[in-house]
């Protein structure tokens, strides 16, 4: 059973960290400043980061000890949130670029 869910956990990973290089790849051609970075070859952790504004930060991370969601203002922590909230919110994230998307394709 134990084998069983380091597998799922470890394919869990892989494809929110894919989701991850997708979502930097989409708000960097909207504009925004963004990137992800890839540690290790099993694309089991990373590091997401996007500008929101001048001062506005949002740093995703994703690693064998958790995922956490931290938003910073002028280098201040704003929110962590970690875990099933942390991927809550950066649902929240690409609901808000897709719904401007949408928005654009209309206008």
């Amino acid at each position: 059973m134990f084998l069983r869910l380091a597998q799922q956990h470890q394919e869990f990973a892989q494809d929110l960290v894919m989701n991850l290089q997708a979502l930097t790849i989409i708000l960097e051609r909207r504009g925004y400043t963004a990137s992800c970075y890839i540690c290790g070859d099993q694309m089991q952790s990373a590091s997401f980061m996007v500008s929101l504004g001048e001062k506005h930060l949002i740093r995703f991370l994703v690693s064998d000890y958790g995922i956490t969601w931290m938003e910073l203002w002028d280098d201040r922590e704003l929110m962590k949130l970690e875990g099933a909230e942390a991927i809550s919110q950066l649902q929240e994230l690409a609901n808000i670029v897709k719904h401007s998307l949408a928005i654009q394709l209309t206008n």
